[in-house]
């Protein structure tokens, strides 16, 4: 499909994206836009203003051409004067004159914030941050219907770029047998040592020589797993909550499958146990920690379907083709191993004002909530915040039916953030919501209760 003529039939005037948040999104985001025709960043917002404009800079923005600004009136100047307007305040930039809102913080409560004002503001919504995506997504969806804008997850990161792939294989009439991506870290088998290196540790595997190239990749599931290393990260079920939320597909299992296993191997693993795989069934979301030597391709952050065949003919010979197929053929893999942050991200942009559409699903719904089970015994009044790589450390993380908040339902896991204990909570199990003391005055806490009342209204 040639998206460059697409867009450029709708081509009307220079779209204009207001930046929330000047991280690595959002700075790669910033510098790509420079070198779309028709389209500009007039207003980027950060709380470190001058992070905000160290990006603008190595972006190639003149300095002259960046003003830092803390009034609307000043940032209104700044844009008439065709500068770039920096601001500490993202409900100040929602109401700027821009087309789109681009939300990048990884702050779910600010973020939820931003994408409302946006929606409210008649601006297009695009969001980065899966932390509120995951928790009120559906309703922020359904605002912007309301209100003629689009609220859509972003390309370059991977619920979008998986959401855009399960489409594309549906449109041509594909079965979608699983659905994901792969850990944001390889699993690097070295041969010279016998060791493993993922996310920056290497450890001593010298069982790895016989369970790296097998006949039988399933057998070699339990053995290839390692202590030192989780199969998951709350970042991976985040986003496989929101594919699904997005789609028809579903959680094979609460805390996925997620093997460490060779790019070819797929096919044969992600299918349903009856025809040798993993899985109960077929139509789910799912993820890989992708084992590799070092002079292969990484497919860290990738995402992939696995697809059954038109037909056993039509499965050999794309088999034949070089696409990686299960041993019958079968089933097949079709793959994008990358993801491109704000590189990609003018998709979504260009895809909400221009074309009026999302990049993300038709029909967002809240199926899937990812919650959180205590890795220890918790007090009440111990605190709860994210930390390391979009975690909250004394929480494992699982994806189970999405319920209204209430006794007895499991608590969502981001709108925890920042919230104490009310009460103790052993460990192993599921952490509710009447454990948690909820600040129900945040703007997330009461999106999410507004789509309870929408989508729950009779249940």
């Amino acid at each position: 499909m040639n998206l460059h003529a697409i867009f450029a039939r709708s081509e009307e005037r220079e779209i204009r994206a207001g930046l929330v948040g000047a991280g690595e999104f959002g700075a790669t985001f910033v510098a790509q836009s420079r070198h779309i025709p028709g389209l500009i960043v007039p207003a980027i917002c950060d709380r470190d203003m001058d992070r905000a404009r160290r990006s603008l800079l190595a972006a190639g923005v003149a300095a002259e051409a960046i003003a830092l600004c803390d009034t609307r009136a000043a940032a209104l100047a700044a844009i008439e004067a065709g500068r770039t307007a920096v601001v500490d305040d993202a409900l100040l930039l929602a109401a700027l004159p821009l087309d789109v809102v681009v939300e990048a913080t990884g702050h779910p409560e600010g973020a939820a914030a931003t994408a409302a004002a946006a929606i409210d503001n008649g601006r297009h919504s695009v969001i980065a941050t899966k932390e509120a995506e995951i928790v009120v997504g559906p309703i922020l969806a359904r605002r912007a219907a309301s209100a003629g804008v689009v609220h859509t997850p972003v390309d370059g990161d991977q619920p979008s770029l998986l959401i855009g792939l399960i489409g594309w294989a549906r449109l041509l009439g594909l079965k979608i047998v699983a659905a994901g991506k792969a850990s944001e870290s390889d699993f690097v088998w070295n041969p010279g040592d016998d060791t493993v290196t993922a996310w920056g540790r290497s450890v001593a595997a010298p069982h790895y020589r016989d369970l790296f190239a097998t006949g039988d990749p399933t057998a070699a599931i339990l053995p290839r797993e390692l202590a030192e290393f989780a199969r998951t990260t709350v970042p991976d079920l985040c986003e496989m909550g929101i594919v699904a939320n997005h789609t028809d597909l579903d959680p094979d299992v609460p805390d996925l499958h997620a093997p460490i296993a060779r790019t070819v191997e797929l096919p044969h693993l992600l299918r349903p146990r009856a025809a040798g795989g993993l899985l109960g069934r077929s139509g789910v979301v799912d993820m890989f920690n992708c084992l590799r030597r070092p002079d292969e391709l990484s497919f860290a952050g990738g995402v992939f379907v696995i697809v059954e065949a038109p037909d056993a003919a039509t499965g050999r010979l794309l088999a034949g083709k070089g696409i990686p197929a299960s041993p019958d053929g079968r089933h097949l893999l079709i793959h994008n191993p990358v993801h491109l942050l704000g590189v990609e991200a003018p998709m979504s942009v260009l895809s909400a004002a221009r074309l009026g559409s999302s990049t993300g699903g038709t029909e967002v719904r809240p199926r899937y909530d990812l919650v959180a089970r205590a890795r220890r015994d918790l007090a009440a009044g111990e605190t709860l915040a994210i930390g390391a790589r979009h975690q909250i450390e004394p929480l494992d993380h699982l994806l189970m039916p999405a319920r209204p908040l209430g006794p007895g339902a499991p608590a969502p896991y981001y709108l925890m953030d920042g919230r104490t204990l009310r009460a103790p909570v052993a460990a192993g199990e599921i952490v509710a919501c009447d454990a948690v003391a909820f600040d129900t005055a945040s703007t997330l806490h009461r999106l999410r209760s507004e789509q309870d009342d929408v989508f729950f209204a009779n249940r």
